[in-house]
């Protein structure tokens, strides 16, 4: 069974966090930051609580003790969903201040699998360059940027579209696959 962390930062969007828990098979751990549980509420109506039966444990972000502050404490994948560009660039300059930060550092530093949901626009060249510099070291870089080529008809398909792809990234079972007759 593969095993996954989840950090959830204070970008809007969360949304797509909340469908990638829900949806991501496996045993997960989810670090959420204390914006991250402001615009969680403050965009679903959802408190951490609400995702405790989703995943095996929720870390705060302040806790520097926790077990995936090593190295020495694998996981499959680190998925960052959504990313703010502040966390992006502490990531990309080694700052690990924050127990989302210090995973960061630890997946980089361990070459584990490490995929960051950016989600903000416009994307300022600093940005643009930290994104480059963290995909130079191996992390996927996946701008939240929902699909329309399934011909969404409400937002929860677009949501879903996008937690597809990131799904499929991962190795994962996901939606049905799109195929160009589909559209003829």
């Amino acid at each position: 069974m593969a095993r996954y962390l989840i950090g959830m930062t204070g970008a809007s969007g969360s949304i797509h966090g909340v469908d990638f828990i829900r949806r991501c098979p496996g045993e997960k751990y989810l670090v959420l930051s204390d914006w991250a549980r402001q615009v969680l509420h403050s965009e679903t109506g959802l408190t951490p609580s609400d995702l405790e039966p989703h995943v095996k444990r929720i870390f705060a972000d302040t806790d520097l003790a926790a077990p995936f502050s090593s190295g020495s404490n694998r996981h499959d994948a680190f998925v960052i969903l959504p990313c703010t560009v502040s966390t992006l660039a502490k990531i990309a300059v080694g700052i690990a201040d924050s127990l989302i930060t210090r995973a960061a550092a630890v997946a980089l530093k361990e070459r584990m699998r490490m995929i960051v949901c950016v989600r903000e626009t416009p994307l300022s060249t600093i940005a643009l360059e930290n994104m480059h510099k963290l995909s130079r070291e191996g992390v996927i870089v996946m701008p939240v940027s929902p699909p329309w080529y399934g011909r969404p008809q409400k937002l929860d398909d677009l949501v879903t579209g996008f937690t597809d792809k990131l799904l499929a990234l991962l190795g994962e079972a996901a939606g049905p696959a799109w195929h160009e007759e589909e559209l003829e």
